[in-house]
């Protein structure tokens, strides 16, 4: 599942990104924990109680993307690209760009995630309880325990706890969770049929979703429930959560389909063959109306001399104001050639899918010794699946479209 967001940084040779829902997830953790602490230490300063509420926060999301940087390693050591991490609403993400080639892969990949989130857990609970040792046995109670803490401490316990719920939750055999991962590389083994063992897995998943769904129901309406309690927070939360990982299974699963379908089917049998193309010179204005007024192209190749010079697109267009039509030429507004993802005629039809989902456009040029032969676009593609039939069988391929 690609996600947007802003780079970060690197590690490792990934990019580290942030989507913008990270950062309502992180004023609320870091305002639920300054609300814990000063109700659990009530002897620190205002100041110390949020400036470790913002510690923590920092440290769970660092531990969050430690768990991500396991699945992107491993990935990468089996010789699959990563495109980056993506920190977001619900944790984080792993950008793989491809499915693993076996059920073994598959495995190592899924489960080294949650243990990851149990090795920090387990090392930062077994430190916290030897700092916090010599204050145990002085203590009438976990809670006068707890209320004795340093911050170091408190933070390590917190972390850790966190950590270890963090693990337990991603072996959940919810499928695209880790441990629908492992159940679905269990599956494979078995059918030795990655699309059936995702089928199956996907099912799966979507009865452990569903369940949480009811259950986050019931909560909201009083009912209590194991490790979550009740309240109409806790419930709203948990349906939430159970709502997103159905369609996230659902998702994946549509993509498994997709990647199958077009697997092994060459991008000249969907290409479009001679698109309509424009001239670097001629005025946007004169590109406006000679050319996409008179057709439903979004994205036309720019050509002078019969070499390929650029891509112009509507969103190019709209860029710039109405005024400007008139004074700035097609050359001034593309895309140059030298920054265009291209594709060759006899490339596989998936990759082909996938270079245009994680570069977010619409149409890649085919290339042939340098020349333009065509131009694949993500409505080709849709069409091609709409032929052989997938389209009717509940894929959701408007994702897949132009929007």
């Amino acid at each position: 599942m690609q996600r947007n967001g802003f780079r970060i940084g690197t590690l490792f040779g990934i990019d580290i990104r942030i989507d913008w829902s990270w950062l309502l997830i992180f004023v609320l953790m870091t305002g639920n924990l300054g609300f814990a602490f000063a109700s659990m230490h009530g002897g620190w300063s205002v100041p110390l109680r949020w400036a470790v509420a913002l510690v923590g926060a920092l440290l769970f999301f660092g531990s969050v993307l430690a768990h991500e940087m396991a699945h992107s390693l491993v990935a990468r050591s089996q010789g699959t690209p990563v495109s980056n991490i993506t920190l977001f609403l619900f944790g984080g993400v792993s950008n793989i760009q491809e499915e693993p080639d076996s059920p073994a892969k598959e495995f190592f990949m899924a489960i080294v995630g949650p243990v990851t989130s149990l090795l920090i857990g387990g090392i930062l609970i077994l430190i916290a309880n030897l700092v916090a040792g010599p204050m145990v046995a002085r203590m009438a109670g976990p809670m006068e325990t707890i209320q004795e803490l340093g911050p170091v401490a408190t933070l390590m316990l917190w972390l850790g706890s966190v950590n270890v719920f963090l693990g337990l939750f991603n072996l959940v055999p919810g499928f695209p969770l880790d441990g629908g991962r492992v159940i679905r590389s269990i599956f494979w083994a078995l059918t030795d049929d990655l699309r059936r063992g995702t089928f199956w897995a996907m099912w799966l998943g979507q009865g452990i979703a569903w369940l949480m769904i009811m259950a986050g129901i019931f909560s909201i309406f009083g009912v209590k429930i194991p490790l979550v309690g009740g309240g109409f927070l806790n419930g709203l939360w948990l349906a939430f959560i159970g709502w997103f990982l159905s369609n996230a299974g659902i998702r994946s699963y549509q993509h498994v389909v997709v990647q199958d379908v077009l697997g092994g089917t060459p991008v000249s049998r969907m290409m479009r063959r001679d698109p309509p193309t424009v001239s670097s010179f001629v005025s946007v204005d004169s590109f406006v109306h000679d050319h996409v007024m008179r057709s439903d192209d979004y994205g036309f190749p720019v050509v002078d001399d019969g070499e390929l010079v650029g891509i112009i697109t509507l969103d190019d267009v709209r860029a710039i104001s109405r005024g400007e039509w008139t004074d700035l030429s097609v050359r001034d507004i593309m895309t140059k050639a030298e920054d265009l993802i291209t594709v060759g005629p006899d490339e596989d039809a998936a990759d082909a899918l996938q270079k245009l989902i994680n570069n977010q456009v619409r149409q890649l040029p085919v290339m042939e010794d340098e020349k333009l032969v065509g131009l694949v676009r993500r409505r080709d593609i849709v069409r091609w699946l709409e032929v052989t039939g997938e389209a009717e069988r509940g894929l959701g391929l408007g994702t897949l479209g132009e929007t």
